[in-house]
């Protein structure tokens, strides 16, 4: 009862605990079955609650090597997880063995043949032709008379053993004969009332080399009815600096048995037919003959050709040029002296080239018909086609136009090469305004800390400046009168629509549209706005008139004595903003900038 009690008490003690209980309880026991009772309570205490080993090495530790598995390994015993890419500690790396290149403009031909992991999504079929090595494994069933059922392995020399069959040589069979060859050797001892199945379960491995200009030379394995694209994409691909997409060899033996040409596959789908067998090297040559299409062409890549197809006609037919290209553009070298040609894409094709040259295709075809954009009130289509030296006038008599809602006595253009110009101009305008910032002569520290502001102002006023985008306005109509120019590609012919209102915007409180008012004056406008703001110039008020033409005028001026300042619907009042002469140095260059800015792209700056 003593012993019960201490056990009760002390259940989740360990081993030795409970033995030490067993020999106090052992003096006080009485005969021979009290202490056989001792022992077996020991031994349950032992096998419920046994205390592990402690070792100096079985230190717990979260610490583990790259890619190793989640389980840790015994002492002496090594890791047979796969890696998956991960470089040990000191291990060599593409980065550490390559130097450092630039990417490339214009990456070898058919240099996407590696983009991707096609090499893991091969499928579990097997090929029709891969030939039968030892190791591989084949099932044979037989029904009716005789009754059998395994599978057997092709032994070291190239044969399977069925019992009161005997061996069968079935070594590089095709896979897709083994049935027939295992079928007629069985049909020749089993004549009648036999069935045969035979099939194929699995292959053995091969173990090959790739050697050469690839990223990651030496040993793979893979099945003998792999390509060769499968081993040159586990080897990292082809070096694109380095390594021949043309000349690729299956050594066996010291032998060439079989040549790839990785362009021959791109283009039409060739790849040497062939069965790998171990201790194979695939060997990628050198890289050859070089022709670099740099632009105008769909495929304008870096192409490696062999001697006899150093020619136009073979650039133009790997190269494919563009529709409207016309010319080629040939530059290298010959004789070490600089050589270059200029000419039509069908005398480029019997021009013989050298390795090195660069080529680009130029769709140098002089456009005889021009696009004509309309937009504004019109009827009709929003395009026209016109021919080279075609004139506005002629142009107009072909666009519809409602007389009712069109004003046609107020049209202008925006044109591309104008709207250019005047970003030139702006441009121009701003680089002066930072050279008379940035240089300005400082006579003290104040006026250095005053400048360090302006400073950072005008650089704020220049940043946004290039923000806006001239339209390119031309001015061809004025008093009803058109003028008849010739039309650029592109032009944009603008019919304004018929208005009553006047728009006024800028420098005032509420920027708005008021209705034409014939007995109004600009003081009058300026005040249905809201007024001026605090920073308004109202000395130099801009008006954009209707048909693009601008004017200045101000508060003090009378619109009804002057035919110049007169206003008429649908003209534009921009109050432009003042500049402080006391804080800013360069207020000639602002205020120049600003009225450039608001007539090239019809805006107010603020």
């Amino acid at each position: 009862m003593k012993f019960m009690n201490i056990k009760n008490s002390f259940k989740a003690l360990t081993f030795a605990a409970a033995v030490c209980s067993a020999f106090i309880n052992t003096a006080s026991a009485q005969s021979v079955e009290q202490l056989q009772q001792l022992r077996e309570r020991a031994q349950q205490s032992q096998s419920g609650a046994a205390t592990p080993s402690v070792s100096p090495l079985s230190i717990s530790t979260q610490r583990t090597l790259p890619g190793a598995s989640a389980s840790a390994n015994t002492m002496g015993q090594f890791s047979t997880q796969p890696r998956n890419g991960v470089n040990l500690p000191g291990e060599p790396t593409i980065d550490t063995v390559f130097p450092a290149q630039a990417p490339m403009e214009n990456p070898p031909f058919a240099a996407n043949l590696f983009i991707g992991g096609f090499e893991s999504e091969r499928s579990s079929g097997l090929n029709d032709n891969y030939l039968i090595a030892p190791g591989d494994k084949i099932s044979i069933w037989l029904w009716g008379a005789v009754n059998f059922s395994d599978v057997v392995t092709v032994d070291n020399q190239g044969n399977i053993f069925i019992p009161n069959i005997g061996p069968i040589r079935i070594a590089n069979t095709p896979a897709g004969s083994v049935n027939q060859t295992v079928t007629g050797k069985i049909r020749q001892v089993y004549t009648n009332d036999v069935n045969v199945y035979v099939n194929l379960l699995t292959s053995t491995p091969v173990s090959l080399y790739v050697s050469g200009p690839v990223l990651r030379p030496g040993q793979y394995a893979g099945l003998a009815s792999d390509s060769v694209l499968y081993y040159l994409k586990r080897a990292g691909g082809i070096d694109f600096q380095r390594g021949s997409f043309r000349q690729i060899d299956i050594v066996r033996n010291g032998k060439v048995v079989a040549s790839a040409d990785l362009y021959a596959f791109f283009r039409s789908g060739k790849l040497p037919e062939i069965s790998f067998k171990d201790g194979d090297t695939i060997l990628v040559h050198p890289i050859g003959n070089t022709i670099v299409v740099e632009t105008g062409a769909r495929n304008s890549f870096t192409f490696e050709f062999l001697n006899e197809e150093l020619n136009g006609g073979v650039v133009n037919y790997f190269a494919r040029p563009g529709e409207f290209a016309s010319h080629a553009s040939v530059s290298g070298i010959r004789n070490n002296k600089q050589f270059a040609r200029y000419v039509s894409v069908e005398e480029f094709a019997s021009l013989k080239l050298s390795a090195g040259d660069t080529v680009e295709y130029i769709a140098d075809h002089e456009p005889q018909i021009y696009r004509i954009n309309v937009a504004g009130a019109f009827a009709g289509a929003s395009q026209v086609m016109v021919d080279k030296g075609a004139r506005l006038i002629d142009v107009l008599d072909h666009i519809e136009a409602d007389t009712t809602l069109s004003d046609t006595q107020n049209i202008y253009l925006l044109r591309e090469s104008v709207a250019v110009k005047q970003k030139e101009i702006i441009e121009e305008g701003l680089q002066r305004l930072e050279r008379s910032m940035y240089t300005a002569p400082i006579s003290s520290t104040g006026e250095g800390a005053i400048r360090a502001q302006e400073a950072q102002l005008v650089a704020d006023f220049i940043a946004r400046a290039r923000q806006v985008e001239p339209q390119g306005r031309v001015v061809v109509s004025e008093n009803g009168e058109i003028a008849n120019i010739l039309l650029e590609p592109n032009d944009t012919i603008v019919i304004p629509e018929v208005t009553d209102l006047i728009h006024v915007g800028g420098e005032v409180l509420l920027p708005q549209s008021v209705v034409f008012n014939p007995d109004a004056t600009t003081e009058d406008y300026v005040a249905w706005a809201g007024g001026f703001t605090e920073r308004a110039e109202d000395e130099r008020i801009l008006i954009v008139r209707k048909n693009g033409n601008v004017t200045f005028t101000s508060v003090n001026d009378s619109f009804l004595s002057s035919n110049n300042s007169k206003l008429e619907p649908g003209d534009q009042i921009i109050v432009l903003p003042a500049i402080d002469t006391k804080i800013l140095q360069a207020v000639k260059d602002i205020t120049q900038i600003v009225y450039q800015i608001a007539i090239a792209a019809n805006v107010a700056t603020d």
